[in-house]
Formats: C-alpha cells, structure tokens, sequence
C-alpha cells in the first residue's frame, strides 16, 4: 500500500499532455474593437467561432481571411493566436 507522501509525489510529478492544435482558416464575420470581441467563420466546416482581443496576434476587421487555434472553454470554443494570413 502506498503512503500519502507517495501518491502526492506521484500525482504532481505526472506530466499533463497539452491538446494538440491544429491551425484553421477562417473569415473575420465581425470584429467590434470598442468591445474587443467578434466572430470568425470557418472555411471548412462555416461554423462561427467566438474571438476576444485577447487571443489576437495581429489586428483584424470584417472579411479579414486569418488562421487560428481554437481552445475549449466552459463558454464553449474560443479562437486564439489568430493572425492574418
């Protein structure tokens, strides 16, 4: 039977896997800089993917084409790391 020690040791020295990410392309359906969100529309699938200004690495308007990373949240699916392509 293993002690406490060991199952504490054993649960902070296990690596966590990161989520492989894949880079989509999408359109920038809006972007409202005021408030710092919007939406892209994916070239595949036409699915709407949520962007706060934050997951942002260049600056984007309406009909910009941009490649992105997607994370899920409790909210649902953000955009990050979108860029302009």
């Amino acid at each position: 039977m293993r002690s406490l020690k060991q199952l504490i040791t054993n649960i902070f020295q296990t690596k966590k896997e990161e989520p492989t990410k894949t880079v989509e392309q999408g359109n920038v359906k809006f972007f409202n800089n005021t408030k710092g969100f919007g939406f892209i529309t994916t070239t595949n699938s036409k699915e709407e993917i949520f962007v706060h200004k934050s997951g942002l690495v260049d600056r984007i308007k309406k009909e910009d084409k941009v490649l992105f990373e997607t994370e899920s949240t409790s909210k649902g699916v953000n955009a990050i790391n979108v860029r302009l392509a």
